[in-house]
């Protein structure tokens, strides 16, 4: 068995969304960023009847998934242990304990990270031990987001398919029909403004990126895409651009918020009914069920607006796999763990209840938690839309290795534009020039689409 690390020189590929796609484009070469784990991933042989211990990092509140684990596989102990989310922290620490050598044996890792654990061979080639046979068991295009130069490194999680949250009552009363289109949705949002005593349609958050990749995303544009051996960004494409003017023109006509969501402001807008809509991941039921209780039987859920009438199409918002990361003692038990945490029912109906996102799972959703009527939300079987919006994700999106600094440097931009009138549109180019200096700093082949 070779268990020798990838070479730097290598390069990877990884599939882009589809069972067949794993012979898809070069994504990673990385000649010039040194290796970020102190040892190599090895199993550890253990005696007969010795306990294996294993270390477990996420934000997801998942401990009372872990302890049916526990309860259930007595041989195999997981210490569940929180950190902070994603860029709060979270993965500094990761990489930090892959530098000292003492990383935990698993932890979570959102999507769109894996291409910069990768460049610092900081995730287990778990086809090693076996993964590959665990295939069918998951959604095809969250499978994908794991598998690099045709090897598995990380057990899908959860993804988050996106709708259209919005208050029906107040739809009604202010007479608007729920927006099919993008220019349905502006227009919605002008009577909103004329008619709701200070309400708005919704908000946009400057805060978040990534949600903004995923408006792009949904339009049809790609913002990296590789050719042989050099990443090609093109986020100020003519797509792009679209969506930002169209973003702009909400927030120049006052259709809407401009602040942070998922703040105190937010959840306020949210709770009191100035806020009458929210484009929203399928994990966001939570956050409104947990933080606006006094809005229970008002939300409903539709899809997305479409650009084009007639169409369906739909976008991802976050997404996080089950990592384990090198330098673990207890691969095999590790995979067993990642596995069983995501495919077992009763695991998976835990994790829906701690709010962890759409399960990566294949079929599971008929007869779990999520398949049923919710009061929330009027008696809406609401995760119908997201089912529907799962299989509508055009899964040849790729994330590239420098995705946190991107994301950084595009929040920065448009809060900048905001505060000084200036342009999303513009905000564009400008992150456009410093990705490719993101990716060049990282020892990668990189330039601009024009």
């Amino acid at each position: 068995m070779d268990t020798s690390p990838p070479s730097r020189r290598a390069v990877l590929r990884w599939g882009a969304g589809t069972a067949a796609a794993l012979t898809a484009g070069p994504a990673l070469t990385a000649c010039g960023q040194s290796v970020g784990a102190a040892r190599t991933t090895r199993q550890e042989t253990t005696r007969r009847g010795e306990k294996v211990e294993l270390v477990f990092w996420t934000w997801v509140p998942m401990q009372k998934t872990v302890d049916l684990w526990n309860r259930t596989h007595p041989g195999i102990h997981v210490e569940m242990q929180t950190i902070p989310a994603n860029v709060q922290g979270g993965y500094q620490k990761m990489h930090s304990s892959l530098t000292a050598g003492n990383p935990p044996d698993l932890a979570q890792v959102e999507y769109h990270e894996l291409p910069a654990f990768m460049l610092v061979n900081g995730l287990t080639n778990l086809s090693e031990y076996g993964a590959d046979e665990l295939r069918d068991s998951y959604v095809p295009w969250q499978w994908q987001q794991g598998v690099f130069d045709g090897r598995v490194y990380t057990i899908p999680q959860a993804s988050g398919p996106m709708g259209l949250f919005h208050r029906r009552d107040l739809f009604e009363k202010w007479g608007i029909e729920t927006p099919a289109t993008w220019a349905d949705y502006e227009r919605a949002a002008r009577v909103v403004k004329a008619r709701g005593d200070g309400a708005r349609m919704c908000a946009f958050a400057p805060n978040q990126p990534n949600w903004f990749a995923a408006m792009c995303w949904q339009r049809g544009a790609r913002w990296v895409r590789t050719e042989d051996d050099t990443w090609v960004v093109d986020m100020d494409d003519d797509l792009s651009r679209e969506v930002a003017e169209y973003w702009e023109r909400m927030i120049r006509d006052d259709l809407v918020f401009v602040e942070p969501d998922m703040s105190s402001a937010w959840y306020k807008h949210i709770q009191s009914g100035k806020i009458a809509a929210w484009i929203g991941p399928q994990w966001g039921d939570a956050l409104l069920r947990g933080n606006a209780p006094g809005t229970a039987g008002k939300w409903r859920v539709a899809r997305l607006p479409q650009w084009k009438a007639g169409q369906h199409v739909s976008a991802n918002w976050g997404g996080s796999s089950t990592a384990i990361l090198q330098g673990t003692r207890h691969p095999r038990e590790a995979l067993q763990f990642a596995h069983w945490i995501n495919t077992d029912r009763r695991a998976v109906d835990l994790n829906v209840s701690a709010g962890y996102g759409w399960p990566a799972a294949a079929g599971i959703f008929r007869g779990s938690a999520l398949d049923k009527p919710d009061p929330f939300f009027g008696g809406q079987r609401y995760n119908d839309v997201f089912t529907a919006s799962d299989r509508a994700i055009d899964t040849s999106w790729k994330w590239s290795p420098t995705t946190d600094a991107d994301f950084s440097q595009l929040q920065d931009a448009f809060g900048a534009a905001i505060a000084e009138g200036g342009s999303l549109a513009g905000a564009l180019a400008e992150i456009q020039t410093r990705t490719v200096d993101n990716l060049r700093a990282k020892g990668l082949k990189a330039r601009s689409a024009r």
